[in-house]
């Protein structure tokens, strides 16, 4: 019975969770509380250990909720509960795509279409990188070296390359880990020196 509760309640979570983790953490906490589960203390130490462990914080949360309530399969059951909803959904949602997608693939309309959402999607990114880029983001002109370098290798792939090894070349270093891990060696050189 417990653990039929734990995927009623995580699947609920999972279903009603918009936001991302943090925004569902005060949803487990009344599905917690009320139940009984856990006190508020117990509950407050689960949120900061979720947070200072590798993964999503809503999931960690709920796996340790599983763990507390019903022990090692009790986190198992809260873990995959709370994942599903999301699953099934965006699995859904490839689908339904690609069905429309391969149904209307040579429609002028259905290519302007995705065109236009792809420059939009361009655009949000845009604007959100833009609002982050205020002097207290930057400490100096090397963080600005830094960022503009990056910025370039990330846009490199949208140019036509003339050979197949240059293309490689220029996809391999616009990974975004690749850049990601390029940027902190970048910083450290730099500030180390």
């Amino acid at each position: 019975m417990q653990y039929l509760l734990l995927t009623y309640v995580f699947l609920k979570v999972g279903l009603l969770g918009f936001g991302g983790g943090m925004a569902i953490i005060s949803l487990i906490q009344g599905e917690v509380l009320s139940r009984g589960w856990l006190t508020q203390t117990e509950f407050v130490d689960i949120v900061a250990i979720s947070q200072v462990t590798p993964g999503p914080v809503g999931m960690n949360c709920a796996t340790y909720v599983g763990y507390a309530v019903g022990g090692l399969w009790g986190a198992l059951v809260a873990s995959v509960a709370i994942v599903v909803p999301s699953l099934v959904i965006m699995l859904t949602i490839c689908y339904v795509y690609d069905v429309i997608r391969n149904r209307f693939q040579q429609n002028r309309t259905f290519q302007v279409t995705m065109r236009i959402i792809r420059i939009l999607v361009v655009l949000l990114v845009a604007h959100a990188a833009y609002t982050l880029m205020t002097p207290a983001s930057f400490i100096d002109w090397k963080s600005w070296v830094i960022f503009a370098v990056v910025f370039i290798l990330m846009l490199l792939p949208l140019f036509p390359q003339k050979s197949t090894s240059s293309s490689s070349l220029t996809s391999t270093f616009s990974n975004p880990i690749l850049l990601i891990l390029l940027s902190g060696l970048a910083g450290w050189l730099l500030y180390r020196l």
